[in-house]
């Protein structure tokens, strides 16, 4: 097994955590804590120094996908939850309910709702752009602030 490393990112919103091996990026989470953190070193693997320099330049407005790999841990359903989210465009939304549709589950609001909530691959996996069927802010483990200043970052750099 590849070994783990963490470094971190100071985003405009928060230190994100950024872990992964020489192969993919295992999640990309905010973190809510002071600490003096690791960033870039000789030794960081390829695969994170890309995602911190593609998380970079979608936090200045330059970038509105990304092309690292990524390692998914979940199951199946989770996993279609998760891709069917890559599938919303940049700057745009879409509801638990349209996501069940598009993975030809239309029942399946509520786990679908519970899958976003375990994506542990924030921003690339863009679950901050699910909403309430009725158009509001729905949770967000980054925290609804958050949700709603990506969402509006997204509207602004949108080319």
């Amino acid at each position: 097994m590849n070994k783990v490393e963490k470094i971190y990112y100071e985003s405009p919103i928060g230190i994100v955590e950024i872990t992964g091996d020489n192969k993919a990026i295992h999640s990309i989470l905010f973190i809510d804590q002071d600490l003096s953190f690791r960033s870039i070193s000789a030794e960081t693997p390829k695969v994170l120094i890309d995602c911190y320099e593609e998380l970079d330049e979608y936090f200045k407005g330059e970038r509105q996908s990304f092309t690292f790999p990524l390692a998914y841990d979940g199951t199946d359903f989770q996993k279609s939850v998760w891709n069917a989210l890559t599938k919303i465009n940049y700057a745009e939304t879409c509801s638990y309910r349209d996501i069940a549709v598009s993975i030809g589950n239309e029942k399946a609001v509520r786990a679908v709702g519970t899958a976003n909530g375990k994506n542990k691959l924030s921003i690339v996996i863009p679950c901050h752009r699910i909403i309430g069927a009725n158009g509001t802010l729905t949770g967000y483990a980054g925290g609804l602030w958050r949700k709603e200043w990506l969402l509006n970052h997204e509207r602004a750099n949108k080319k």
